[in-house]
């Protein structure tokens, strides 16, 4: 059997879905990163909608070029989206790493938008 990492990523997002879910009180905080961009939406599952989300991938960041998949685009992503996330009156959420581990990208995701104001 050979080693695949989207089986392996699939895998771990699945097992940490099994234990989270959404709610109308407190919806889920879904992170998922590219090669290039990071994107970021809070779903409330019970309805099956999302009620606010963030990219990096908008023409205002666009002209800088490069990677926006770093933990500099992250930190300002988590602070958007949890302002964005305030102003449609979500104060907790669940936070749904994807199966990514916490650390780096998703670790300043997460510190930022904590220091924004949302609770998880």
């Amino acid at each position: 059997m050979t080693y695949d990492r989207r089986k392996s990523l699939k895998r771990r997002h699945l097992r940490v879905r099994r234990k989270i879910a959404g709610t109308g009180e407190r919806p889920r905080l879904c992170i998922h990163k590219s090669l290039r961009h990071l994107y970021a939406q809070v779903i409330d599952d019970k309805l099956g909608h999302t009620l606010c989300d963030a990219t990096t991938n908008v023409s205002s960041i666009r002209g800088e070029g490069g990677s926006f998949s770093n933990a500099k685009f992250a930190r300002q992503l988590g602070a958007e989206l949890a302002a964005k996330a305030i102003g449609k009156g979500v104060q907790a959420v669940v936070f749904d790493r994807s199966g990514y581990r916490y650390h780096g990208v998703v670790k300043a995701f997460g510190d930022a938008a904590r220091e924004a104001g949302l609770k998880f």
